[in-house]
């Protein structure tokens, strides 16, 4: 039998071992250089921005940016995960790379005149991510995840409408579309989180891994993002009808109704459990907000987003991070202190920006925007740092997120 030499197993770099071992470590790097740049460097005013306003610039680098990394990285690993399939490796991941980078570059600076080879380099980026995800469906002739994929489609196509509206000057179509990009991201969320909760919650109740003992209720599994999904087209269809409003929220109440999966005792204090309970639970405040605030009640609607994107997606993304960094580094589900410290700074930074706008120190109002930003960076920061040995690392045995 011919052996493999030491120098054939080792030939790819683990950052290049899969996906998430790459685009997890890039997503950190953009979530803390984005708001540190913006804030110290050009405090919230882009420089080459004219006619797209500088807010439309940093959801989008948040959402398509950062976010976006997260879930080529995520998709990039887990599909190949749940389908059994060969993942993509290697020098094969740097093409996905280098359609991500150059978008990122133009969005650092808000060049409104680079929009133009911004937008066909990350929809292109989306296009590649899409195949990534199909190819391990048809290869197995399985259409169970196939959910994955049609979202993806449809976040490529709100992020050419995002930039077409740029370059015709229409800002408030622009809004709308980035608030679907959200909505969008909320859907995986939802999707994702019913994957890796079922792992988590059943390591946190026996870590020996020899039992099951939780089950989710089915009908929880997809109702929350039908829902969403259905907010975010009335959204875009009627937004100045009450209809959004109400089905903002059905969701909420769809999220809040799921928080019983974790009614699993003192376990649910793990920190890993927490932090997804918690991603849930900012999801369904989230669309409380926004859904009263289009009926009329006294709160900002940018509250209700900015729970969704700080709060839910920011608790969300990261937890992600560390479990799925951890169980994929063929790590036990046992969190590092730096993994605590990362959720929790992100808890944080969920609730400076949103509690003085709700009446909760509003003697921060103002100054929220940077400390909300430091802790956002503060939390990727301190995640990457701990981890960056970790990633690094040979894998020690198989792992995965269920």
């Amino acid at each position: 039998m011919t052996q493999v030499s030491p120098e054939r197993r080792q030939a790819v770099h683990p950052l290049l071992a899969e996906a998430l071992k790459l685009f997890f470590p890039v997503a950190a790097a953009h979530a803390v250089l984005l708001p540190l740049i913006w804030v110290t460097l050009f405090a919230f005013d882009l420089p080459l921005a004219r006619q797209v306003p500088a807010g439309q610039w940093h959801a989008h680098e948040m959402i398509f940016g950062t976010y976006g990394a997260a879930l080529a990285g995520f998709l990039g690993s887990a599909m190949p995960e749940w389908t059994d399939t060969k993942p993509r490796r290697g020098l094969a991941l740097l093409p996905l790379l280098a359609l991500w980078l150059p978008g990122r570059l133009i969005g650092f600076l808000g060049a409104d005149a680079l929009i133009l080879p911004a937008a066909l380099t990350d929809f292109a980026f989306l296009v590649v991510l899409l195949a990534a995800v199909v190819r391990p469906l048809i290869e197995r002739r399985s259409t169970r995840h196939g959910s994955f994929a049609l979202w993806i489609m449809l976040f490529a196509l709100i992020e050419v409408g995002i930039r077409v509206a740029w370059l015709r000057g229409e800002t408030e179509w622009s809004a709308r579309l980035l608030q679907a990009a959200l909505a969008i991201f909320l859907v995986f969320l939802s999707l994702a989180i019913a994957r890796i909760n079922v792992v988590v919650v059943n390591h946190a109740l026996d870590p020996s891994g020899e039992t099951t003992p939780y089950r989710p209720h089915p009908g929880r599994q997809n109702l929350t993002a039908g829902l969403v999904g259905l907010q975010l087209v009335a959204a875009l269809i009627a937004p100045h009808s009450a209809v959004p409003a109400w089905l903002a929220l059905a969701a909420a109440a769809a999220f809040f109704d799921r928080l019983a999966e974790w009614f699993i005792g003192r376990a649910v204090l793990r920190a890993e459990v927490l932090a997804l309970a918690a991603a849930n639970a900012c999801g369904g405040f989230g669309f409380l907000v926004i859904g009263l605030a289009g009926l009329g009640a006294p709160v900002a609607p940018g509250t209700g987003l900015h729970l969704l994107s700080v709060g839910a997606l920011g608790l969300a993304v990261m937890a992600v991070f560390v479990i799925a960094g951890l169980r994929h580094s063929g790590r036990d589900l046992v969190l590092p202190p730096a993994a605590k410290l990362a959720l929790a700074l992100m808890a944080a930074a969920g609730l400076a920006r949103v509690l003085p706008e709700i009446g909760i120190g509003e003697s921060l109002l103002g100054r929220h925007y940077q400390i909300a930003a430091g802790l956002w960076s503060a939390a990727f920061a301190a995640w990457l740092t701990g981890f960056w040995s970790i990633l690094n690392a040979p894998k020690q045995d198989d792992g995965g997120c269920g």
